[in-house]
């Protein structure tokens, strides 16, 4: 046995049995392919997608809403009009609690996704009411003896409702901001994607918005309401759907912070410093560090005299305010000029929010009473139906023919003419806006009136008056939007640095917001104020337009609308510059006497 092992071990292997070395290669080892950059076009296609599916589906929501509340759940004018403006008003001023928490704790992404989910979920409330009966009172097709909605049945909408003014808060003040942490502005190439992005957001929704306008609004009102939320809704699970499959390639920022803190520290440290007297300001001095390196990319904000109440947050009065490195002990007590400047410029813009409010209840009034106009007139033409959501179509129609005309034809031909850039002031827009806003108002009155003489003349309900005659007032409330909306945007974002342009767009929707509470309360009032007045008619009430004086109403609104115009004039278009830093201006005329 040890032989045969010996003769093994000392035996030669045959040709066959010997392995060939491997070749020497002189590449160096190949390398994994590298993995995609996060962000860029890549990232925003998902983005837009998902803007553009969830646009869609709550355009086709709001619409028609006023339509399926009052035609499915009986609801007669006043109840109908609270229940869309309280459901607007929220509507609106979720995203300014969006931006808070996506600011200060969830971030973006996080934010948009439990917006989005929010969302589908609400219109999936809402696609089932439509589709079981049970859900809903018995259909009325008169305008009398109709049975009201249960409370549980109004608890099932309020809740789908209120699931989608949640999404809504979660969705609008984060998309845009989402789709812009995808460029790296420090690069002329990203500013270029990123002002290429912003055209292509705006193209999708308008895109979305027509399509919500004409083919969903088609389906609810001619063919079926189930199917006409259910659309809705798998535009929604789409939209959910999209947004998930690009998380890959998102660039995901963390919660920066959120300026909503520091505003209420400076209200506070004014409020504690309310006895020191800022005109001995050489006792004092301004606590005005410069900038850290985590904020380089923020604007510095000069100092300026205007609002100086809100100067004592910064001012130190004793040393002992700073600890040894510079800093205050107490962030509450002690705030920076910038911190103060911040909020001085917020303060700024109050007076021309409540001139936006002004003209904003103006287009109130065509979501819900102009609606219930149409629904009231024949709208049959050449044996067509047109349907009554259509006509804030023709708002659209009105605010993007100007914008064009506005744009592509006005300004260059007078940059040809004159060489210089002729643009109109925000307050000649503002101004023409609200002029806007009151020929809507009397032109709606003229109209209405005649609609009702015509439908109390032939005994009928719905009026022999074409629903072609409610055209005009769409029309100036369209340009009401296109004048004084889109300037009061522009002015927000102009007088705000970047780093809280979210803010200035929420502070813009919350100007919605509070229009839709105070038109609902005016028409509560009126409703109270001209039903105790037992000789003629009430001016709103009821689910039948012929029965009560909507004129009367539409007149009492243009007169709101000229007093906004004197308002406007007399007081708040002298804020619309910005503050210049007295202190700094009275320096460079010293050094300019001095030279």
């Amino acid at each position: 046995m040890e032989n045969v092992v010996v003769a093994a071990k000392t035996s030669s292997p045959s040709d066959d049995d010997i392995t060939p070395p491997p070749p020497v290669s002189f590449l160096p080892p190949s390398q994994p392919p590298p993995k995609k950059a996060r962000g860029g076009w890549r990232s925003v296609k998902y983005i837009l997608g998902n803007e553009s599916f969830e646009k869609l589906a709550s355009m086709g929501l709001i619409a028609n809403l006023i339509v399926y509340l009052q035609t499915k759940y009986n609801m007669d004018g006043i109840q109908l009009v609270n229940v869309f403006n309280i459901w607007s008003g929220s509507t609106n001023l979720t995203p300014l609690v969006g931006a808070f928490l996506s600011d200060a704790f969830l971030g973006r992404f996080r934010t948009l996704l439990f917006g989005s989910l929010s969302s589908f979920l609400g219109m999936v409330v809402l696609a089932l009411t439509a589709g079981i009966p049970k859900l809903r009172p018995l259909d009325c097709p008169g305008v009398s003896s109709c049975q009201k909605p249960q409370d549980w049945q109004l608890g099932i909408l309020y809740s789908g409702l209120g699931l989608l003014s949640v999404g809504a808060g979660g969705v609008r003040p984060c998309n845009i901001a989402f789709g812009a942490d995808q460029f790296d502005t420090r690069t002329e190439k990203g500013r270029a994607q990123l002002e290429s992005f912003f055209n292509w957001w705006y193209f999708s929704f308008t895109v979305s918005l027509v399509i919500a306008l004409t083919v969903v609004v088609y389906v609810q009102t001619n063919v079926s309401w189930v199917i006409g939320y259910t659309i809705p809704a798998a535009c929604l699970f789409s939209s959910f759907v999209i947004f998930l499959i690009g998380k890959h390639t998102y660039i995901i920022a963390k919660p920066h912070g959120t300026v909503f803190i520091d505003i209420a520290k400076v209200v506070v440290g004014a409020c504690k410093k309310r006895a020191v007297n800022l005109e001995s300001s050489s006792r004092y001095s301004l606590y005005d560090p410069p900038l850290t390196e985590s904020n380089q990319h923020v604007a510095k904000l000069a100092h300026t005299d205007v609002f100086k109440f809100f100067d004592k947050a910064a001012v130190i009065t004793d040393s002992s305010e700073l600890d040894g490195k510079g800093l205050p002990k107490n962030s509450w007590r002690l705030c920076s000029v910038q911190q103060v400047e911040q909020l001085k410029l917020i303060v700024g813009l109050v007076p021309v929010w409540f001139t936006g409010i002004g003209c904003f209840i103006t287009m109130d009034q065509m979501n819900t009473f102009g609606l219930m106009q149409a629904i009231q007139s024949n709208n049959e033409v050449h044996n067509f139906k047109i349907p009554p959501g259509w006509m804030g179509l023709i708002s659209m129609i009105c605010l993007s023919t100007w914008i064009f005309i506005y744009e592509k034809i006005y300004l260059p031909q007078a940059k040809k003419r004159s060489k210089k850039n002729f643009r109109f002031t925000t307050r000649h827009r503002i101004n023409t806006g609200i002029v806007m806003a009151i020929l809507c108002m009397v032109v709606a009155a003229i109209v209405e009136k005649s609609r009702r003489d015509a439908a109390l003349k032939q005994g009928t309900l719905v009026s022999p008056q074409s629903i072609l005659l409610l055209l005009p007032q769409f029309a100036f409330s369209g340009l009401n939007e296109a004048f004084a909306a889109v300037a009061i945007m522009e002015y927000y974002t102009n007088q705000l640095p970047e780093s809280m342009r979210t803010l200035a767009g929420a502070i813009f929707f919350l100007s919605f917001s509070a229009s839709s509470y105070l038109n609902t309360a005016i028409i509560n009032l009126v409703h109270v104020v001209t039903s105790n007045n037992g000789k003629e008619s009430p001016w709103l009430g009821g689910r039948d337009l012929n029965k009560v004086k909507l004129d009367y109403f539409y007149y009492l609104i243009a007169s709101l609308a000229a007093l906004n115009l004197l308002y406007f004039n007399l007081f708040s278009c002298r804020y619309l510059e910005k503050p210049v830093d007295k202190r700094s201006e009275s320096r460079h005329e010293e050094m300019n006497e001095a030279a």
